[in-house]
């Protein structure tokens, strides 16, 4: 599997996809065709505007699925997908209802064809929705998305702030709390982050790294450009009890 996952879209300050502009022109190729899955908003026209103008100056165009008669024969011809951000429960959703979870997902495993996700998009790749930061504002048939990687990650992932009065939980807080009930690491990638995976080869890339959080041990601190291939020979657990 061949595989790009972004933590965003955008960075502060930047334009949409400026910060990791590179990587996705590597990733795409020499096919200058990208197939737009725009499920995550609700304005289909609108995101696939947005990507298709942040990526025409590297000559790429981008198909949105939504604008062909039948979504998964354009999966079917593509080489390349992009998942983009929005809600996951909206995606995942969607992906159900148009046949696209199995369509995409059993090309992607069988090696053809690459899959680029940002933020729910990214959140798509692991086994289950259960580590994504969004409100469930619909339900889905079910919790389990592409699976392309054997553990979870947390797009947005942001470090306590020790001068924050804010009570609420913090995002290291709410995955000690899925740990609790479940044994299978979490990648917390940071804003500005991916994960590049090429077949057994996973290695960090951006800017800000991520922190791995696994259970019953602290938090490691992952730099960019770290090796991350042992991820991949992880045997996720679900549902198990806080001693199993």
């Amino acid at each position: 599997m061949d595989l790009l996952l972004l933590s965003n879209s955008r960075n502060h300050g930047r334009e949409f996809l400026a910060h990791a502009l590179d990587e996705v022109d590597d990733f795409i190729g020499a096919n200058r065709r990208l197939t737009f899955v725009p499920y995550a908003l609700a304005d289909h026209d609108a995101y696939t505007a947005i990507v298709a103008a942040a990526l025409a100056p590297r000559g790429i165009t981008v198909v949105g699925v939504h604008t062909v008669a039948d979504p998964r024969q354009e999966v079917a011809r593509a080489e390349v997908v992009f998942v983009g951000g929005g809600n996951s429960f909206r995606l995942l959703k969607t992906l159900y209802a148009t046949g696209l979870l199995e369509t995409i997902g059993d090309r992607v495993r069988a090696g053809a064809l690459r899959y680029m996700g940002a933020s729910a998009g990214t959140n798509m790749a692991a086994p289950t929705l259960r580590t994504t930061n969004d409100m469930p504002i619909v339900s889905p048939p079910s919790f389990e998305t592409f699976g392309f990687v054997p553990f979870q990650i947390n797009p947005h992932y942001l470090d306590p702030a020790p001068a924050s009065t804010h009570m609420g939980e913090t995002r290291e807080e709410r995955i000690r709390e899925f740990l609790e009930e479940n044994d299978v690491p979490v990648l917390g990638l940071r804003e500005g982050s991916w994960l590049r995976v090429s077949g057994s080869v996973a290695r960090l890339g951006g800017d800000n790294g991520a922190l791995l959080f696994a259970r019953n041990s602290e938090p490691a601190e992952l730099v960019p450009g770290e090796d991350v291939s042992p991820l991949l020979a992880t045997t996720p657990r679900y549902d198990v009890t806080r001693s199993g």
